[in-house]
């Protein structure tokens, strides 16, 4: 019986990864608000009550197709952070910054689907949470390490949004100072607004040295969040 049931598991696998494949190729070529069960299982040749076995809705194959390009680009971010543990928070920040570009421009449109447009109808369940948080954590360690090492310049804090900052502190970057948690959600913005220009084509006739532009504004957003550039004291 285990033998069996170990190749039912294999095979639910390995249906469940064409399933997906079939799905990024529609989202490529026609894009997530057009994503279609129905089209899924026709080119892979197989009865929509079949598919529907694996992913009961539109709604669930997106979920985890969201979920898998989320964990895609948080462990590169990891890995990147992993990589240079040993290096100065300023060059930790700025090769995670990369390393997430890197993973974004050979994959667009698994890109387009978690910072691109919302897909019309569809909610985000909590099943994404996790995943989405994971570049975000990662950069926000990288901060809260440099703060335990008395290596952090806090940035300057509004008034007004202290009560805010605090709060955020709070609910997810405790040991955080609040001046540098306000910087760091502005700067995790901005190194997304930076790819999105790229992939999408806004630097299109206007940057050709897209990757040193990158890297260079990757550098100044870590000094915004208070990160040392090495040797600085």
């Amino acid at each position: 019986m285990s033998t069996i049931r170990g190749a039912r598991e294999r095979a639910r696998i390995e249906v469940t990864a064409a399933i997906k494949d079939e799905a990024r190729k529609q989202l490529a070529e026609e894009g997530a608000a057009k994503l279609s069960l129905r089209a899924v299982a026709r080119e892979l040749g197989m009865v929509s009550s079949a598919l529907y076995r694996y992913f009961p809705s539109r709604d669930d194959l997106l979920t985890a197709l969201i979920v898998d390009a989320f964990d895609a680009i948080g462990a590169v971010a990891e890995q990147a952070a992993e990589r240079t543990e040993t290096l100065p928070p300023a060059e930790r920040w700025v090769a995670v910054a990369c390393a997430v570009r890197e993973w974004a421009l050979p994959h667009p449109h698994e890109y387009a689907l978690i910072y691109g447009s919302p897909v019309p109808g569809y909610i985000a369940p909590m099943d994404t949470v996790g995943p989405a948080s994971r570049v975000g954590l990662v950069l926000i360690d990288i901060v809260r390490t440099a703060g335990r090492a008395d290596d952090l310049t806090l940035p300057p804090l509004a008034d007004e949004l202290r009560a805010d900052a605090e709060r955020m502190a709070a609910d997810f970057a405790e040991g955080v100072p609040p001046e540098a948690v306000a910087a760091l959600v502005a700067a995790w913005a901005q190194l997304f607004g930076l790819i999105s220009f790229e992939l999408f084509g806004q630097f299109n006739r206007v940057v050709e040295a897209r990757e040193p532009l990158f890297r260079q504004a990757a550098g100044e957003l870590a000094r915004s969040v208070g990160l040392r550039d090495a040797g600085t004291a």
